[in-house]
């Protein structure tokens, strides 16, 4: 049956990349259901394809508390209840630096990745928290290599994703003991993750260069490979599991091909 039986869980975001990798490892895993979120209607329309009767596949904006409050009363409603709750949808700098924005893009790129990266996971931590201090369950939420290191993003993505920790940090200690909150930070991954709206970047995304960016990435990591979202499903599952990570909360697992060693 695999480590999570007939869990259920929530991710936004998981039409595409992680995301989209968890979902499929979560069911591969015998989660008897998995709600996804996300506003890729034909990427949720193949996965709930794929895993018929075990997926529920939700449109929906991660920045409106409605969209994740219709998230998890559907999920209990179908399948009977929520084990774990993935925050996951994010959008991107591409690096910018500081010295890349005018005052007014600043202000309006500030407030659209702030709210997608960081409002969008209190959100989602909002609307699933009764549910999940009902089955004792647990949050996850993806952090980034940028969480610890700058470098890992422009100016706006370290921050918010420094952010993130803090948010995780906070929300352990006040929702134990009956919930379990932590996280998984990425390194350099191959996904289609996508810019913002404020700087013309919404159809870009990181695979547009993937064979470049591969090289990149690889070349900048002591296991000298470039990620690729499956890479990182084991440790969503580990901390979903309650058998088999009961006493961990607070934290953030890394899978980033050991940038904390890098030489100086």
């Amino acid at each position: 049956m695999g480590w999570l039986p007939n869990y259920v869980s929530a991710i936004t975001g998981g039409g595409s990349g992680i995301g989209l990798a968890v979902a499929r490892r979560y069911l591969e895993e015998g989660a008897a259901g998995v709600a996804v979120l996300d506003r890729d209607v034909d990427a949720l329309a193949a996965l709930a394809a794929d895993f018929p009767d075990r997926v529920l596949a939700l449109t929906g904006d991660v920045r409106d508390f409605r969209a994740h409050r219709r998230m998890v009363e559907a999920t209990v409603e179908t399948f009977g209840r929520l084990d774990v709750l993935v925050g996951n949808a994010g959008i991107f700098d591409f690096h910018r630096p500081l010295e890349g924005y005018s005052a007014d893009t600043l202000a309006a790129t500030f407030d659209e990745i702030f709210a997608v990266n960081l409002k969008g996971y209190m959100l989602a931590a909002l609307a699933a928290r009764e549910a999940l201090a009902a089955t004792r369950g647990s949050m996850i939420f993806t952090a980034s290599v940028a969480s610890f290191h700058a470098g890992g993003g422009g100016i706006l993505y370290t921050a918010v994703k420094h952010a993130v920790v803090g948010m995780i940090r906070e929300l352990a200690r006040e929702l134990a003991p009956d919930v379990r909150v932590n996280g998984v930070g990425p390194g350099g991954t191959l996904t289609n993750l996508s810019g913002t709206v404020a700087l013309g970047h919404a159809k870009r995304s990181l695979a547009d260069k993937a064979a470049e960016a591969e090289a990149r990435i690889a070349a900048g990591v002591p296991l000298r490979f470039a990620q690729r979202p499956k890479d990182h499903t084991g440790i969503y599952v580990l901390l979903a599991s309650r058998e088999n990570a009961p006493a961990t909360t607070g934290e953030v697992i890394m899978s980033d091909g050991g940038i904390g060693i890098r030489p100086l």
